[in-house]
Formats: structure tokens, sequence, C-alpha cells
């Protein structure tokens, strides 16, 4: 009878060598945070067995876990030190930020629907990710209490870059984001702050999130 602990983990060495390095991720310490970070206890009870599948997953709220490629990709596309303090907005089932709590030094994530963020510190807390902060509140306004960030993440599709999002960003910053013209289907930006405090965007990949809903997105 196959141990399914040992048949997890080899899903998770599947997961990583397929999905993640053989698609093009290089970045060493998004690798091994993405080997650290248990999936399986961020997603509803008796969805164990897809954790390292490479596709999103549904949770709680009517909201989904992003699959792990694009987790690994928005976090590498950040260009991190592991220095940084970051933004994360769409906090969901809390995994995204724990992969990002094992790449920098502080993590700041928001979640506009109270039952999935307190879900999710109470996960975070639980298995020990106490560099994460989590809040309640309309992520497109980010989270000025703790504001400039080094870099900021945002996991769901917005019509616009949010201006207030902008705002928070240090200098020499990288903010990556979803954008489009529908709900449905947007590119993945970057947006870096130069250090004269001009904005330059760069256009990564075509992606599909869920709406951000909020008073600077839709």
């Amino acid at each position: 009878m196959i141990d399914p602990e040992r048949a997890l983990e080899a899903r998770k060495e599947r997961m990583l060598s397929e999905h993640l390095a053989a698609r093009g991720i290089r970045n060493a310490v998004v690798l091994k945070a993405m080997r650290d970070v248990p999936r399986e206890a961020f997603l509803p009870p008796g969805m164990e067995l897809f954790a390292y599948d490479d596709g999103p997953l549904p949770i709680d709220e009517g909201q989904t876990i992003s699959q792990p490629y694009i987790v690994a990709y928005m976090i590498e596309a950040l260009e991190l030190d592991g220095k940084e303090r970051v933004l994360e907005i769409g906090t969901g089932s809390g995994y995204a930020a724990a992969v990002l709590s094992r790449c920098v030094a502080e993590v700041f994530t928001v979640e506009r629907l109270a039952p999935l963020a307190e879900t999710a510190s109470a996960t975070l807390r639980e298995l020990g990710y106490h560099n994460v902060s989590v809040h309640v509140g309309d992520g497109t306004m980010g989270w000025r209490k703790h504001a400039p960030y080094d870099a900021i993440v945002v996991t769901a599709g917005a019509p616009g870059v949010p201006r207030e999002l902008l705002e928070q960003l240090a200098p020499l910053g990288r903010l990556v984001i979803p954008v489009g013209p529908t709900q449905h289907l947007q590119e993945l930006v970057r947006v870096r702050r130069l250090a004269d405090g001009r904005l330059q965007h760069e256009d990564l990949c075509p992606v599909r999130f869920v709406p951000l809903i909020g008073e600077q997105g839709w």
C-alpha cells in the first residue's frame, strides 16, 4: 500500500521539476520556498490529493488558490533579494503569502473577505509563518499603515493599476499585477518605480484571475 505522505511528496517533486523548473522558474530561493510550503495545508479538507496539480483550486467564499506555476512566476517577477517588505493584495487561503514569507523579510497581506482572512491568518500562525501580517480591507487601497513597500503583488485582475498602490510603492520598488479590460482575461504587468520617480511598465504574459473588487478595481 502506498504511503499517502510519500505519494504527496512525490507529487510535489514532480510539480517542482515539471511545472516550475521545466517551464523557466530559475530562482533557487523561490523554488526552495515552493518545496518547503505545504500547499495541502491551505486547501479545504479532502482536496489534499490535488495540492500539487498545476492548476487553480476552489477554496471558501467562491474564491480560488492560484496554480503553483503562477505563484512562483509572480514571486520571481518581483526580483527579490530577501530583505524586502512586501505587500500582497488578495490573501485568499494564505498560500502565496506563506511562499513569499520564505523569500523576504516581512509580508503584509490584505483580504477583503473576513472569513478568508481569518482562516488564512490561523493557518499561517499554526504553521509558523510569523513574518506575515493579515489585514481585512479593500485591497485596491493597499495598507498605508506599513507603506512604503519594496514590492507589491496583486493576485486578482484589475481594470488598471490602482493609483493608491502606486503611491505605496517605494523608490526602486516593483509591482506585479494582472490588468485587463474584462474581469476574466488580463495581462500580467510589472511596474518599476525608477530612481527618479518615473514608472516603467512591462507586459509579462497573459493570465486569468478572479476580479479585483474595490474602490479602485471593479
